[in-house]
C-alpha cells in the first residue's frame, strides 16, 4: 500500500476570472492539463480530476489524457464536497490506495519534484505532507489512507485545512514559496506568464 494518487480540484466557476481558468494557456498545454503531466513525471497513480462548473469543457480536453473524471454537480457547495467526490473516485478505481496528495489547478509553479518530494516525506508518526507559503500551510497536501474517512466528512468551503488543524502535530511541511502565485484574475495571470 506504498502507492499515492492524486485529485485534482478542477470545479470552481472561476467567477473573479470571466472563463475557467482550468483552461488558460500554460508552457505548451493548460493550467490544468500541466498538472495532470506533473502528476504522471512524479508516477501518481491514480489521477482523479473532479470537475464542476464547467464538466463539458473540461472533460473534453480530458479524453486524451490518462485520468478518472469525477463530476461534482454539488461543486457550488464549496471545495469540501470536490474532495469527498474525488476520494470517492480514488477508492473506486485503487481501494489500497496508500496516500492521496489533494491539489488545486491553479498553482502554475507545481512540479513533479515537489509532488514526489510530498511522497516521499511522509513516515508513520507524520500521515500528513503539507506545503507552506505565505505563513499558510495548504495544498498541495498528502495524506495517508488512514485519514481518508475523515476527508469523506468533509462539508462546506473549509476544503482539508480542517484535518491539517485537527491533526497539527502529525503534520510535515514543505516549503512552496511560489504556491501563493495562483490565478484568479486575467491580471494575476498575466504578471505570472511575465516570470515563466
Amino acid at each position: 500500500m506504498n502507492s499515492t494518487g492524486i485529485i485534482i480540484l478542477a470545479a470552481g466557476s472561476s467567477s473573479r476570472l470571466g472563463r475557467p481558468k482550468q483552461l488558460l494557456p500554460w508552457k505548451g498545454t493548460t493550467l490544468l492539463g500541466h498538472i495532470i503531466h506533473e502528476a504522471m513525471q512524479a508516477s501518481l497513480d491514480p489521477i482523479v480530476v473532479v470537475t464542476g462548473a464547467f464538466a463539458e469543457e473540461v472533460s473534453n480536453i480530458l479524453a486524451a489524457e490518462p485520468v478518472i473524471v469525477a463530476h461534482n454537480p454539488d461543486w457550488s457547495e464549496g471545495m469540501a464536497s470536490s474532495i469527498v467526490k474525488g476520494i470517492s473516485a480514488l477508492l473506486m478505481a485503487a481501494p489500497v490506495t496508500g496516500s492521496a496528495i489533494v491539489a488545486v489547478c491553479d498553482q502554475p509553479f507545481l512540479s513533479a519534484t515537489l509532488l514526489r518530494d510530498l511522497a516521499e516525506r511522509q513516515t508513520p508518526d507524520h500521515p500528513i505532507v503539507a506545503c507552506t507559503y505565505d505563513n499558510v500551510i495548504a495544498t498541495p497536501a498528502l495524506f495517508h489512507h488512514s485519514l481518508f474517512d475523515e476527508l469523506l466528512k468533509l462539508r462546506g468551503d473549509a476544503g482539508a485545512k480542517k484535518i491539517i488543524r485537527d491533526h497539527a502535530e502529525q503534520v510535515t511541511t514543505l516549503p512552496f514559496p511560489q504556491g501563493d502565485l495562483d490565478i484568479d484574475t486575467m491580471e494575476a495571470y498575466h504578471a505570472v506568464l511575465k516570470m515563466y
